[in-house]
């Protein structure tokens, strides 16, 4: 455990090997979320010409993880989590991210500047900094705890995985920091953080290494909250089941996320 946080803290991220609860949660979130691809009330998660299921709250968990009838979640990242990062939030209904074969397509109304940074830069960015206006600035408005992935099925290696720029969280938070320097807390959610955001992902790009996380079912990985992160391009014979390449995510929002977002750890 002492070397997973240390990972953690200096790369920002770290995985866990195959555990039993861990795959017991996920063979039975599979059928769900199998499911949530046919259900006609998820169809606008399909997006990039139907490569990319989103797949936003489309799990029916609890507050705690637990799917009906299900399994609870638990196991190593559960146990990680609690033991270094404090307890864990009430959980939202999960992600259910699910690639295809020729993924990345453009979204509608993508322009060839964003396609081009989704293919090239595997559509990088950090969570819950979110677009806002015609002319595409930035404000900070979903700032998570931390992001934990657990695949659902099985996949090649090349096949959409997570993409990390390890140590792209320390740049990122001290960007951030520099752009509400001076700002009540109260009024960070107005900041506009465009040009501090641009410019540290430029230097990421520049100092951090760019690697890719593929996992199996019972296996598992926590991010921290301000890694840049995103999805690499679907491989030249890469190999998913009809699915897709699946993987539930959790990334419960911190309730009073100035004291907690910036935060070392």
């Amino acid at each position: 455990m002492p070397e997973q946080i240390k990972q953690f803290q200096n790369k920002g991220w770290v995985r866990f090997g195959h555990d039993t609860q861990v795959a017991a949660w996920a063979a039975d979130a599979l059928q769900h979320g199998v499911q949530a691809l046919h259900d006609p009330s998820n169809a606008e998660w399909f997006q990039c010409e139907r490569t990319w299921f989103i797949g936003v709250d489309a799990l029916p968990n609890d507050t705690a993880g637990r799917l009906p009838g299900g399994p609870p979640l638990a196991g190593a990242p559960v146990d990680f989590i609690t033991q270094n990062l404090g307890p864990i939030p009430d959980l939202h209904r999960a992600q259910v991210s699910s690639v295809f074969p020729g993924y990345p397509r453009p979204r509608p109304g993508e322009g060839e500047a964003a396609f081009r940074y989704r293919v090239k830069r595997d559509a990088a960015h950090v969570d819950g900094v979110k677009m806002y206006g015609e002319h595409r600035r930035r404000k900070v408005e979903e700032p998570h705890a931390w992001v934990l992935g657990i695949p659902l099925n099985e996949s090649s290696a090349d096949a959409a995985p997570l993409v990390i720029w390890e140590g792209s969280h320390r740049i990122m938070r001290r960007a951030f920091a520099a752009a509400f320097e001076g700002v009540p807390p109260q009024d960070w959610a107005d900041v506009d953080v465009t040009d501090a955001y641009t410019a540290a992902r430029a230097e990421v790009f520049e100092t951090c290494p760019r690697i890719t996380v593929h996992a199996k079912p019972g296996e598992s990985y926590l991010m921290h909250r301000l890694c840049l992160h995103g999805v690499a391009p679907w491989g030249e014979g890469a190999s998913a089941s009809a699915e897709g390449r699946m993987i539930a995510y959790f990334r419960p929002e911190l309730a009073n996320w100035t004291k907690g977002w910036l935060a070392k750890g």
